[in-house]
């Protein structure tokens, strides 16, 4: 990555900070990788060697921990990909971008996986990364939702009261063989293990105060708020969830564990150190979720610092406003509550008007890559994490194999792409068209086509095991056909173009015009797919397809027959007719390959869809060519 990057403003110097904060970052993501557990392991042994009643706030953690895990995965189930949908629909504003980010926070209490689930919608190019961002803060504003149920609820009832009834009911439906009813046992398994993780942490936090007085460890002034914003991001980088972090800075401050002063750095810390749940998200996406990833960085990072610089006007709001909404002055918790709330939000009023610039910085930061026309350029992990964007980046990379393949069908046909589609005249234009394209068609089939078709297979292969939707199974299965059909039609290319080169870059009469009859009926085929492919989907007419697979079988007929006629009149050698019926039986089968392949890809739009299963009603008599051509 270039480290020379200009910056966020006009002068280029502005913010260059963030982008060096980025590439620590990534360190640090790809670090936690390898070395995150043994480090987990260790501190835990520790701290059980030093207190037992360590292991009850622990097991809190764990235990809230893995109810978020339920949670996200119980959405996941039930939503059948609901969220996705939902996402994808909703982000034509930034206001409804911002609300979604809310919204979706506030009800699955992850703000980590809205920003997984938005980093791969963005890699597979179905939000923009306006959109993206708007989301982003969105959801920084929804987490804050978490603190006051665990201040205003969690530490006021008896929580466990409710978890065990949950999870009773939820393990049961867990194991129920329909989906709908696994995701809401999920759900409530989810929400039970998140309120008996909060009761424990809540309990071992009280039991630890009688041996062990964290408050000897208060720091006040400018070193306090910068030791304990790193400690609280350091705290939230290891679980990986600021709500985590929240509940436990929440708890252990009605504990009376820490003050009141360290708690707001430690807030502000969790919000820094929440974005490295994105950061390692984007490790495996595109560049335009790695500067999705970015944009969090810089959000959080302005908002932690415009905090921690206002601390004291802050808690003076905090004061005000809690005293205008009935909080008590020495309920501290609910006071933290308000502070996060507060800050978030004002990090949204800040940075809101200044998306355009962060837009431009983030282009700049993180620039587009010159496309590698020979490498996957759409499947990737994180677009593998969820049905809706697994479709879209495999369609996606099914075109780009398409346009490769038919670039090298036109070369292999001796014909330029941008001549043939500019040709007002196509007939005329593959007659005219005699020098042969010096390149090599092997090696070439080897690197832009091979490659991708690979790729393709995997990805199809990796994402249909398990418990994917039997309907996305069928659609990504109807997509990799419609690959294999490219392949096939770039491999009978290959078998003609040599003959093709020999008898049509100079006139030897009756076999240079059999050559280009079948160059012609390719190369109009080639003009009309194009066609289709910069229609939208609702102009889009599927009608051809099917006129053309009736109209190949005709012209092979009738090829086959001027071929016998000008044996006949000893217009051609049996030699060179053997050699072109071999070439045309090559030519026909890439003619009826190409058009499966676009009938399959172009049907599966919804304005085309109708009509294609209207049209598959016909006579497959008349249609049906894999036995004849």
């Amino acid at each position: 990555m270039d480290h020379h990057r200009p910056g966020f403003g006009p002068d280029g110097g502005d913010f260059l900070f963030c982008a060096a904060w980025y590439d620590a970052a990534l360190m640090i993501g790809a670090f936690l990788k390898k070395t995150q557990l043994p480090v987990i392991l260790a501190l835990l042994v520790t701290a059980f060697w030093l207190s037992p009643d360590f292991q009850e706030i622990a097991a809190g953690v764990a235990i809230f921990l893995f109810g978020m895990l339920m949670l996200e995965d119980g959405f996941n189930r039930f939503g059948g990909g609901l969220l996705e949908r939902v996402l994808e629909k909703v982000t034509g504003s930034l206001s409804r971008a911002l609300g979604f980010g809310v919204l979706a926070t506030t009800v699955m209490q992850s703000s980590s996986l809205v920003s997984v689930i938005t980093i791969s919608f963005l890699s597979a190019g179905l939000i923009s990364l306006g959109a993206g961002i708007g989301i982003i803060f969105g959801a920084n504003i929804g987490t804050t939702t978490g603190a006051w149920l665990v201040a205003g609820f969690g530490l006021k009832v008896n929580l466990s009261a409710y978890a065990l009834p949950m999870l009773a009911f939820g393990i049961v439906l867990v194991f129920q063989p329909a989906k709908y009813l696994r995701g809401i046992g999920y759900v409530l398994a989810g929400l039970g293990f998140l309120f008996l993780g909060i009761h424990h942490m809540k309990l071992g936090f009280e039991a630890f105060k009688d041996q062990f007085d964290l408050t000897r460890f208060a720091m006040t002034g400018l070193a306090g708020l910068l030791v304990y914003t790193l400690v609280g991001a350091a705290a939230t980088v290891v679980m990986q969830s600021s709500h985590a972090t929240m509940v436990l800075i929440i708890t252990a401050l009605a504990a009376g564990q820490i003050s009141y002063e360290n708690a707001l750095a430690l807030s502000i810390g969790a919000n820094i150190g929440t974005t490295i749940t994105a950061i390692i998200g984007a490790m495996t996406a595109n560049f335009e979720g790695k500067r999705l990833a970015l944009a969090h960085l810089v959000f959080n990072l302005v908002t932690a610092g415009v905090a921690l610089v206002l601390i004291s006007p802050l808690r003076l709001a905090v004061d005000g406003l809690s005293d205008m909404i009935g909080i008590a002055a020495t309920d501290y918790a609910l006071k933290l509550a308000v502070f996060h709330t507060i800050f978030n939000t004002m990090g949204v009023v800040i940075m809101v008007p200044m998306i355009g610039k962060l837009t431009g910085f983030l282009q700049r930061a993180i620039p587009e890559q010159r496309p590698d026309v020979s490498q996957p350029r759409y499947l990737n992990e994180a677009v593998g994490a969820f049905s809706a964007t697994a479709e879209t980046a495999l369609r996606n990379e099914v075109g780009h194999l398409n346009d490769n393949a038919i670039e090298l069908i036109v070369h292999g046909l001796n014909l330029q792409r941008h001549k043939l589609y500019e040709a007002p005249d196509i007939e005329a234009y593959v007659k005219g068209a005699r020098l042969p394209q010096e390149f090599d068609i092997e090696l070439a089939y080897e690197q832009r086509v091979k490659v991708l078709y690979g790729a393709i297979l995997e990805f199809v292969n990796t994402r249909t095991a398990g418990e994917t939707p039997p309907r996305l199974v069928e659609r990504m299965y109807m997509l990799r056909e419609a690959a294999e059909r490219m392949v096939r039609a770039v491999k009978e290319i290959k078998h003609l173009r040599g003959n093709t080169a020999l008898y049509t870059s100079r006139n030897q009469g009756e076999a240079t015009a059999l050559y280009n009859t079948l160059r012609t009926e390719l190369a109009r085929i080639l003009v009309e797919i194009h066609k289709m492919d910069t229609e939208t989907s609702e102009n889009r007419s599927s009608l051809w397809l099917e006129e053309e697979r009736a109209r190949v079988k005709r012209d092979k007929s009738l090829t086959n027959q001027r071929v016998a006629k000008l044996m006949r009149k000893g217009a051609l050698s049996p030699a060179v007719a053997t050699s072109f019926l071999n070439d045309a039986s090559y030519a026909y089968r890439a003619m009826k390959d190409l058009l499966e392949a676009a009938r399959i890809y172009y049907s599966e739009t919804e304005g085309s869809m109708a009509e294609v299963e209207q049209l598959l009603t016909l006579d497959e008599d008349t249609l049906e060519l894999d036995s004849e051509v």
